[in-house]
């Protein structure tokens, strides 16, 4: 018996990532999915550069593993990756949750004996604590809401889970284990999630506090720290020139063009999204509020039972390991609370990971005082089961291909070498990356992202993939770029001198390309009505199935018929309502068109099209009345 016992502790941390994985398997995106999916998984298939800051460890790493022959598609094989990444951090939270609990002192001098066999039998019983608090704990973080969300669909968060959870583990293992594990490997590891994301800082301090704690705070510990930091900055700066190198060979995605060192700095340190950081108290006094009213759901609200018992069972029985996760856990909530974005969930992923450390302190507890193991598992698995059956629907995304499908469906209503200028980026832009760069699908098409031509590297994405499209618009470019450049170095600028050249660049999209051109319902309903896009003189929009179309003139302008299908999940969010929303409302203004022009069949050919494939869209009343009574 004890030589399985031994045989199981030492592989079931892998065993429970494998069980782990398997479950996450059921819950896998099949497809793009919102925001940053699509643009991500086109720079790992294509060796591209990602959006700020880079993430070079992340597109490298997906590169190699798309390179791997699976018999499916590349976006599900890169989320598929997602899925390991969030098992193997869970293998080393449980690693890190058994060695933290091998350290501690679970039963009171008084119940240890002098006698040989009632030692042995104490050992096993701190054997048995120590592995049924591992497991359990490893299931409360695996089955957490947003860091089971991180194993659904390709992120850089699932990625940076896995590495805050090895630089835990390798810290404690330096700190515990007298150098066994040396502090060189942690700086290692710090490097590679640097050249993650930035998100490494929250971390830092629980490193500084176990590595001073532990070598003392004298010339020989800061000479040794000094020289890990070296060798961490000096391994950020190796990944991280695969920026540079990258860009000077123009990839088709070329985020920053960092093919220079001013642009190289500003992509690094994400200059474009600073505007948000640290913005007001009002700001990071609502994500503060959102964290707080969501955090109750992120354990299945059972969970925060456990959490709460083991802060306070941490704080009597561990001291130490109390205020270590204590500072770990505002640092990187302070930090995340004053970034003022809407999808600021991933940046609590640390924060999660210090709390279900806590769990392990409530299941311990609860296991003390049941006194007996086995009677103390049934409530801690249903626990757990009460996390697991809430938080499975909110992060199953296997039955997601709205983004595919809505995607699909625009690049393929547009005629060859058509031009699409839209800012939707969460819901099309990014999935279209995707479709056209990595699947080669309708890459004849022009997806122009408006906002996107507010920044210089734009246009030498442009260029390099549509040069015709820009080839007559020079003249106009580099005079808005001179104009730019101050602007994009925090100098003083004039934005009526920007402004000008931007809506005369828009303009001439227009009037100097031949050919197909079209814009989104967002530029429509924001843009057009407000004045800001403004259509050369005797140009008209057209609903034409999901964008509007540019004409000039008058006449009637025929459409394809509306044959493609949206699949939606059964649990929606904002951005696949938005999306039923868009195809539903360019819909029910084409039926208005074609009844304009007296093809009142064909009206109600688009109204039944609503109704049967967008249900839960409402086509105004009057508008049916008015094409019905026809």
């Amino acid at each position: 018996m004890l030589v399985k016992f031994d045989t199981l502790k030492k592989y079931y941390p892998e065993l429970i990532g494998i069980l782990v994985f398997v479950l996450y398997l059921f819950t896998l995106a099949p497809s793009v999915i919102q925001i940053d999916s699509g643009e991500l998984a086109a720079v790992q298939s294509t060796l591209g550069i990602a959006h700020p800051t880079g993430y070079p460890l992340f597109t490298l790493i997906g590169f190699i593993f798309l390179k791997i022959p699976f018999p499916f598609s590349k976006i599900y094989q890169a989320n598929m990756l997602a899925a390991i990444w969030c098992a193997l951090s869970i293998v080393f939270f449980v690693k890190t949750i058994s060695i933290v609990f091998d350290n501690l002192s679970f039963f009171s001098s008084s119940t240890l004996k002098s006698s040989k066999k009632q030692l042995s039998e104490a050992r096993s019983n701190i054997r048995n604590v120590v592995l049924f608090v591992s497991i359990f704990s490893g299931f409360f973080l695996a089955f957490s809401k947003t860091f089971w969300f991180q194993s659904t669909s390709v992120e850089v968060y699932s990625l940076q889970v896995f590495l805050f959870n090895l630089i835990i583990y390798l810290s404690i293992k330096a700190y515990l284990n007298n150098g066994t594990v040396r502090w060189v490997y942690v700086g290692i590891v710090l490097a590679l999630g640097f050249s993650n994301h930035m998100t490494t800082i929250f971390i830092v301090p629980l490193v500084v506090i176990l590595f001073f704690d532990k070598e003392k705070f004298n010339k020989v510990a800061l000479k040794k720290f000094l020289i890990m930091l070296a060798i961490t900055f000096s391994i950020i700066l190796i990944i991280y020139s695969y920026l540079p190198i990258r860009a000077f060979t123009n990839p088709e995605i070329n985020w920053g063009n960092p093919n220079n060192l001013e642009n190289f700095l500003r992509h690094v340190s994400g200059k474009q999204y600073q505007l948000w950081f640290f913005s007001s108290f009002k700001a990071a006094e609502k994500q503060l509020s959102y964290y707080l009213k969501n955090l109750p759901s992120e354990f299945g609200y059972v969970g925060l039972i456990v959490i709460i018992f083991g802060i306070i069972n941490c704080y009597r029985k561990c001291n130490k390991i109390f205020y270590l996760l204590l500072i770990t856990f505002l640092f990187s909530l302070f930090y995340s609370i004053n970034y003022d974005i809407v999808d600021i969930d991933s940046y609590f992923l640390l924060t999660y990971i210090i709390l279900s450390f806590f769990a392990a302190f409530g299941i311990k507890f609860f296991l003390e005082r049941l006194k007996k193991v086995m009677l103390s598992i049934p409530i801690i698995l249903l626990i757990i089961f009460v996390v697991f059956v809430i938080n499975y629907p909110k992060a199953n995304q296997s039955d997601v291909y709205t983004f595919e499908d809505y995607t699909r469906a625009i690049l393929s209503s547009v005629e060859p070498e058509s031009i699409i200028l839209t800012y939707q980026w969460d819901y099309f832009v990014s999935p279209s990356y995707y479709f056209q760069y990595a699947e080669n699908f309708r890459r004849d098409v022009a997806v122009i992202d408006k906002e996107l031509l507010r920044r210089s590297w734009y246009y030498n994405q442009i260029e390099r993939n549509y040069p015709e499209i820009i080839r007559n618009l020079r003249t106009d470019i580099d005079s808005f770029l001179i104009a730019l450049k101050p602007f994009e170095r925090s100098e003083e600028y004039d934005p009526i001198v920007l402004e000008k050249f931007y809506r005369k660049i828009m303009m001439g999209l227009f009037l100097k390309n031949n050919k197909n051109f079209y814009i989104g319902l967002e530029l429509f309903q924001n843009e057009m009505q407000n004045g800001e896009l403004q259509l050369p003189e005797g140009y008209q929009i057209v609903p034409y199935n999901l964008l509007f179309k540019v004409v000039k003139g008058i006449d009637y302008i025929p459409a394809p018929e509306p044959t493609f299908h949206i699949r939606f999940p059964k649990r929606r969010n904002r951005y696949v309502d938005f999306i039923e929303t868009v195809a539903g409302t360019m819909l029910t203004y084409r039926a208005m068109y074609e009844f304009q022009y007296g093809k009142v069949n064909k009206a109600k050919m688009y109204l039944e099209k609503v109704k049967k494939d967008f249900k839960n869209f409402r086509i105004p009343r009057n508008i049916l009345r008015m094409i019905e009574a026809n």
